[in-house]
Parts: C-alpha cells; sequence; structure tokens
C-alpha cells in the first residue's frame, strides 16, 4: 500500500490524501485550504478528479467541514464519494443557501464501525467528537497493511464519550497514523480547553448579562455549539431565534433528541438572504414547515429583551432596521482570528456605531495537546505522520515514531 499527502504535511486545512492498492486508489478529502479563493486550481493534480479513471475507487470525506470537502464539488461528477449519511444531507441543505455545499451524484454511507469493502480497501468508520456533525476517523486496510486517519476529533465536546471509548479501545496494530495537530504548538492557558459543559455556563452568564438581544455570531454547522446555545437560553428564561438555514442543518442531521425549529421556546426566523435562495429554488415547503414558529422583522423589537438570537454579520442591517438592537450584546463563538480578516472591520465599525460589545466565547473543535498524545499513545502506531498543523516540525516533541513527510511525496507503507 503506497500514500501521498497532496496537501496537509504542513498547514491547516486543504488536506488531501491519496491511497494505492493493486492499482487500484482512493482519496481521503478533498479540502478547500484556508484562506484561499475557492478556485478549482486548488484542486490537486489526481488522476481521476478532473477526467474519468477506472483506478479512483471512491473520495471518502470524513466530516462536513470546508478544509476537508470545500473542492469536491470541481471532481467528476462520476466519481463515487463516501461519507456519513447525515453529512451528505447536512452539505446537501447548506448548498441551497450558501455556495459552500455540495450536491453529489454516487454516494455511500460512513456507518461507525461497520466495514466498508471498496476494490483492495477495507474502510472501517469511528465516530469522532468534533465541532462538525457526523465525523470520522478511518481506518483503511489494504495488502495486510493497516493505515489510521484520524479525521478532525477532539475530547472535550458533547460527544467525547467517543474519544475515550477510542482511547480505551484502540484499534490494533497501526502500522500507520496520520495524525492532526492543529493545537500542536500551543502552550499554557492556550492548550487548556473548555468543556461544552462549561462554555454553556458562560454562555448563561453573558446572557444574563445582557438586557437587551443577546446576539450569537457561531457556526449554523457546528451541533455541540448550537446544543450548548440552545441549553444556556432556555436555562435564562429567553426563547432562541435561529435563522432557517441553521433550522435546517439541524433538521437535517435526521436527530430529533438535538434542537428543532418547531420546538416550544424556539423562533425561526427567514433573513432576506435566505428568503431570496428559498424562492430561486422553489423550495417553499421549507418555509411552510416553520410556519407556526416564525417570527418576523416587526417582531423583533418586541421579543429583543426575550430572545437569544443566532446572527450572523450578513443580518446586520435588517436588525438595524427592525430597530431591535437597543442594549444587545454580541456573543462571539468561533475563532479569533477571524475577526483580524480585513473584511471585518466594517462590521466590528458597525458594531461601535450601535454600541454593542462584543465577548468571545469559545472552544476549540481540535483535541489539545494532551489529548493527542494519550490519543497516539493508545493507538501506538509503527509510524506516525503529522499533517493538519502548522507545527508537524514540533510532533517529535510530543510523539514516538513520528516520520516527517512532504507534500506530494509518494512512500510505501513497509
Amino acid at each position: 500500500m503506497q500514500v501521498c499527502i497532496h496537501r496537509g504535511t504542513k498547514e491547516v486545512g486543504g488536506t488531501c490524501i491519496e491511497i494505492e492498492s493493486e492499482g487500484k486508489r482512493i482519496v481521503l478529502d478533498v479540502g478547500l485550504p484556508l484562506n484561499v479563493e475557492n478556485s478549482i486550481r486548488h484542486l490537486p493534480m489526481v488522476k481521476g478528479f478532473r477526467e474519468p479513471d477506472a483506478s479512483l475507487l471512491a473520495v471518502v470525506l470524513s466530516h462536513p467541514h470546508q478544509d476537508h470537502y470545500g473542492l469536491s464539488h470541481y471532481l467528476h461528477p462520476e466519481i463515487p464519494m463516501i461519507m456519513g449519511g447525515a453529512a451528505e444531507r447536512i452539505l446537501k441543505a447548506s448548498a441551497l443557501f450558501t455556495p459552500t455545499g455540495a450536491v453529489f451524484k454516487h454516494v455511500l454511507h460512513l456507518e461507525h464501525g461497520k466495514k466498508l469493502n471498496i476494490g483492495p480497501f477495507v474502510i472501517t468508520p469511528y465516530l469522532n467528537d468534533h465541532s462538525a456533525y457526523d465525523a470520522y476517523s478511518l481506518l483503511v486496510v489494504a495488502e495486510g497493511k493497516r493505515l489510521f486517519y484520524s479525521g478532525d476529533l477532539r475530547g472535550h465536546g458533547r460527544k467525547s464519550t467517543l474519544f475515550e471509548t477510542l482511547v480505551q479501545h484502540p484499534p490494533s496494530n497501526v502500522d500507520m497514523l496520520l495524525m492532526e495537530g492543529t493545537t500542536i504548538g500551543r502552550t499554557g492557558p492556550e492548550s487548556q480547553f473548555k468543556t461544552e459543559k462549561e462554555l454553556e455556563q458562560d454562555f448563561l452568564e453573558q446572557i444574563r448579562k445582557t438586557h437587551g438581544m443577546a446576539l450569537v455570531w457561531t457556526s449554523g454547522q457546528n451541533i455541540d455549539r448550537l446544543v450548548t446555545i440552545f441549553k444556556a437560553t432556555k436555562r435564562s428564561g429567553r426563547q432562541l431565534i435561529m435563522d432557517m438555514y441553521t433550522a435546517e442543518i439541524l433538521r437535517e442531521t435526521g436527530n430529533l433528541k438535538l434542537p428543532q425549529g418547531t420546538w416550544d421556546g424556539v423562533r425561526v426566523f427567514l433573513p432576506d438572504s435566505q428568503k431570496r435562495q428559498i424562492k430561486k429554488n422553489g423550495q417553499y415547503d421549507r418555509t411552510n414547515a416553520y410556519s407556526s414558529n416564525r417570527i418576523y422583522p416587526e417582531e423583533l423589537a418586541d421579543a429583543a429583551s426575550r430572545s437569544t438570537m443566532l446572527f450572523r454579520p450578513s443580518m446586520s442591517r435588517e436588525l438595524e432596521r427592525a430597530g431591535c438592537l437597543k442594549e444587545a450584546r454580541l456573543i462571539y463563538s468561533l475563532w479569533r482570528g477571524y475577526l483580524k480578516h480585513k473584511g471585518q472591520q466594517r462590521f466590528l465599525e458597525w458594531l461601535k456605531k450601535h454600541e454593542i460589545p462584543l465577548i468571545h466565547c469559545h472552544t476549540s473543535g481540535h483535541a489539545s495537546p494532551q489529548d493527542l498524545q494519550r490519543y497516539a499513545k493508545a493507538i501506538a502506531p509503527r509510524m506516525l505522520v503529522p499533517i493538519h498543523s502548522f507545527e508537524t516540525t514540533r510532533f517529535k516533541e510530543y510523539f514516538d515514531n513520528v516520520v516527517m513527510k512532504e507534500d506530494g511525496q509518494w512512500w510505501e507503507i513497509t
């Protein structure tokens, strides 16, 4: 079995790994690199990506985050795709509202612990605790060799038992571990992450401090965080207002234990940008599903002091017109680095104009360095290859059996 990391040996995001055995190939992830435009020129030069090639059996998407699937819409449409069932539904729902979604023609689904035979490859998925829903690690076996791909994972989310179970019962006899290291290099307080339960308490405190509308800017696909916000909102005695995009993502998980746009205590708002997409695609049945829980712009001012509202900057002018921003507070629940992008300057000025304070309330979607050490020690691979990190050269400070590879380099598992 031979392996080539086309992208990922020196960066977070844009992951793409090709595996070959007996003249047949699979690819793990086709991610969009961070901080580049979405363009086909960033698609790795893999045989079969652009033109049909019978030796390319499938592309496997470990989870629905853009840095792992973001270039997949440039692939030849006849390529079989493999991903979690909920991940496929989430990407399809996202495609209705945003240009970052994806719809595929031929799809097989990953299921936790269920082996999938693809030519000479046997793939066993392990469901992960991660900020993306339906995320997997992947054991790939061929020619008697065993490769384990961590995907993205953490041990402090609402599915932390998955992480603990894998540490207690890891895959055996792993020849090579391709392991993400997003947090490698962080030290001191930066290397210690709050659990989602601890974050829920932080949200509750911030919501209680807010006299007007509590605005929360987070990812509509960070399901753990949406649960955290819902629980904190409910404990505060407020109602949660979510946009229709988020309501659809939650519905498409297929997990009715998660907050839904049809629940008591939840209202659904349809921003103008999403309304245009609904009309463009004639998806009026989606709005009808939330008719009894809809909230309209003219109702927002009266509801402000009794509501927590999921928010994104594209909604700012609408809320301004609705007159619901008096004594509002913005709770920012994403990576701080996004705020440093030049494109956010106008939004930060908008916050200042309306005297809306910004409070950071977040925890990482990736495992801490300490949890990564536990993970690697439990798996005990014969070779650990660093990926998905800007600090891959520092892996030897943390782990045993580290072997560095370069983007585009082919090697054989021996």
